[in-house]
């Protein structure tokens, strides 16, 4: 063997790392990003960023960016954009406080009834789009300006509560800790080692069945270092939940659904078919696809999503429907799409990338909250990494 051949081999393995690394740089660079900003906000604020009661914050604070993050990146994969989500979050939360305040009803069946409101309120904006053809640009504009003034004639521009205390749990509530020793909750910190052993499993699963069937595998040093950094990651987290009040029964509900709707994207017919349908319409069409029908669901499970974040909300405002609940949510929720990877033309998006760019969302909110920073300065701040997301887009499909 010449020196010639070894020296190749030797670099072989480092040129294959940052070839693979430079084709998938959008993935790696949400995550780096996410890591970055928060290490630019716990040196900003002295250390409070990763405090206990700051970790347990941005579930709750900021789950309904996460619950309609992944509604909205099916809407955007399937090429269209809802502008609605704020005003159809408050709608709906004041739709739930008048069932059970004025009303009188149980606040289950009036959580059942209110997401059934938000999912014809999609089915109606849906109807628009798929079947009359008004851009949904134009539609959900509508339906921002519609809702917004319903939410207010609805709550007589007044907050109407209190709503009852099994309901605030909602947003408010945290599992049940029967093992909890004074100043620390041992069943999260142990569902934190779970999860993280469940996580590498499945990914060690996923990859030789990959490299079984011959599909091109990311290198090994990379795979180990990612399921490393995000292993560590969530038992870290699992700790800190555990230093606090425990597990925040919105986390339990936020890992529910982003696995309901990672499984429907990646396993499942009609998951394929919204992303044939925002790559190609006409081509998805001619293939046999109902495209009518499936951007219909598409803005029906908006609409679903939409309104169970304006049960989180309700919850979280100390049980207080109020008309000025979702002002400006659907930036964060659109912001969290194009962060995490969405493409503005439909056909590309990741349910993990949304729920990343969401939690980095939810930490800029977290963080520029601690740091003082008035709403008018958190919108500049955000308005200006929503464009930067969508110039990164237009850069990458320039590339390809």
């Amino acid at each position: 063997m010449t020196t010639n051949t070894v020296e190749a081999q030797g670099s072989s393995p480092k040129k294959s790392i940052l070839e693979y690394i430079s084709g998938n740089i959008r993935d790696y660079g949400l995550l780096i990003s996410l890591i970055v900003i928060v290490g630019f906000f716990q040196y900003m604020t002295e250390g409070r960023m990763l405090a206990p009661s700051n970790i347990n914050n941005i579930p709750n604070q900021n789950g309904y960016v996460i619950v309609m993050a992944l509604g909205m990146l099916l809407v955007i994969v399937a090429g269209h954009i809802d502008l609605s989500v704020g005003s159809v979050c408050a709608f709906t939360g004041a739709v739930a406080a008048t069932l059970m305040v004025k009303l009188g009803w149980h606040w289950a069946p009036a959580a059942v009834a209110t997401l059934v409101v938000g999912a014809l309120i999609g089915g109606i904006q849906g109807y628009f789009i798929a079947y009359l053809r008004i851009p949904s640009f134009i539609v959900t504009l509508a339906g921002m300006l519609v809702f917004r003034g319903l939410t207010y004639r609805l709550l007589g521009n007044t907050n109407v509560g209190p709503l009852p205390a099994e309901f605030n749990q909602l947003s408010a509530g945290w599992i049940p800790d029967p093992f909890a020793s004074p100043g620390f909750f041992t069943t999260t910190f142990a569902l934190g080692l779970i999860a993280a052993a469940l996580f590498i499993l499945v990914n060690i699963k996923g990859r030789m069945t990959r490299l079984k069937h011959g599909v091109e595998e990311e290198p090994m040093a990379i795979f180990i270092g990612r399921n490393i950094l995000m292993a560590v990651a969530t038992v870290y987290v699992g700790y800190l939940l555990a230093m606090y009040r425990g597990l925040p029964m919105v986390l339990i509900i936020l890992l529910a659904l982003t696995l309901l709707y990672v499984f429907v994207t990646t396993r499942t017919v009609v998951g394929r078919r919204i992303y044939a349908l925002g790559g190609n319409e006409k081509a998805a069409k001619l293939s046999g696809i109902n495209t009518d029908r499936l951007i219909l669901l598409t803005f029906v499970n908006m609409g679903a999503l939409a309104a169970l974040a304006g049960l989180i909300v309700t919850s979280r405002f100390g049980g207080m429907a109020t008309p000025k609940a979702g002002d400006g949510y659907e930036l964060d929720v659109i912001a969290a799409c194009f962060i995490g990877g969405a493409s503005a033309s439909g056909g590309v998006g990741k349910i993990t990338g949304a729920v990343i760019g969401a939690l980095l969302m939810g930490v800029m909110n977290v963080g520029m909250s601690i740091l003082g920073l008035g709403i008018d300065d958190q919108k500049w701040i955000k308005g200006l990494v929503l464009l930067f997301a969508v110039c990164l887009d237009v850069y990458y499909k320039k590339k390809r």
